[in-house]
């Protein structure tokens, strides 16, 4: 069950319109990383989740305050679209500060949306359910948090640094810090997981079917052998279940592919022209 207050979680309040900038927020609002994305992604988590228990909770505290979020910014694009010169466009194309303001403004949001925010990010591409990651393992679940919070905190620090607008820099000061305690939350979440279940996911599946060559090998397929200077390429595996090995010239482990010829009702090429040979054709083919 939700409910909703009509107070908001914090301040949405710009100092001036600036429809140009509120297409820029559109892009943590309704882009792969925005907050409809981790909003969704939270919740199909949590409703995932076979029980009850602290990671549910935390899945759903979360995603309930990433609603706030969508609030908030939907809030502030439509502040920040107050004001925008989409009436006479005859007279507005004479000054030329308002001319510009209208050459840089998404004209959806005149259009579309009534001068309100969409699920959409700053290029106008609709918002999709396919940016959401849910597959019931949750620290495969929870990495992918963290990395969602990851990008998410970094688009809204360079949006903070590309306004001048003291309200909207509070606003995105205070969506900056929460994305601070969730990446800090995730980071905690995924330690302990990973204490009871290891690190590769999923730890369920039995190590033995694996091909044993190629669990723990880097393979340098790159000129140079910088990659070979890195933790990864000695030593002790992460997962401690084995030994870091470093191949600086890599062979096929298989031989070279040879597949049978279609038959000929799919008429792709014939396997004699393949091999170079001049395709005889009947004679009364010209």
């Amino acid at each position: 069950m939700f409910y909703h207050i009509k107070e908001l979680q914090y301040n949405a309040k710009p100092e001036r319109p600036d429809p140009i900038f509120a297409n820029q927020l559109q892009e943590v609002l309704g882009g792969q990383f925005g907050e409809i994305s981790v909003a969704l992604q939270y919740f199909f988590q949590g409703w995932n989740v076979r029980g009850n228990g602290k990671y549910k909770d935390l899945l759903m505290d979360t995603g309930a305050e990433e609603l706030a979020h969508i609030e908030m910014l939907a809030t502030m694009i439509a502040r920040l679209l107050d004001g925008a010169p989409v009436g006479d466009l005859e007279k507005a194309a004479k000054d030329p500060v308002i001319g510009a303001i209208l050459g840089g403004m998404n004209p959806q949001h005149a259009i579309v949306s009534g001068l309100g925010a969409m699920p959409a990010d700053s290029m106008g591409n609709r918002w999709t359910a396919s940016y959401i990651i849910a597959s019931g393992n949750l620290l495969a679940d929870f990495r992918a948090n963290l990395n969602a919070e990851s990008q998410g905190r970094l688009q809204a620090v360079r949006l903070y640094e590309a306004t001048t607008d003291r309200g909207v820099k509070d606003m995105l000061s205070w969506l900056i810090a929460r994305d601070r305690m969730h990446q800090n939350q995730w980071i905690a979440a995924i330690k302990e997981l990973e204490a009871q279940e290891n690190i590769v996911v999923p730890s369920t599946f039995p190590k033995e079917l694996e091909i044993q060559e190629a669990s723990y090998t880097l393979f340098n397929f790159s000129r140079g052998n910088e990659s070979a200077t890195g933790r990864w390429a000695s030593g002790p595996s992460m997962d401690k279940l084995g030994t870091f090995n470093y191949v600086e010239n890599p062979v096929p482990f298989a031989k070279v592919p040879k597949l049978n010829p279609a038959p000929p009702y799919i008429h792709n090429t014939l396997p004699s022209v393949l091999k170079g040979n001049k395709r005889m054709l009947p004679p009364h083919v010209n």
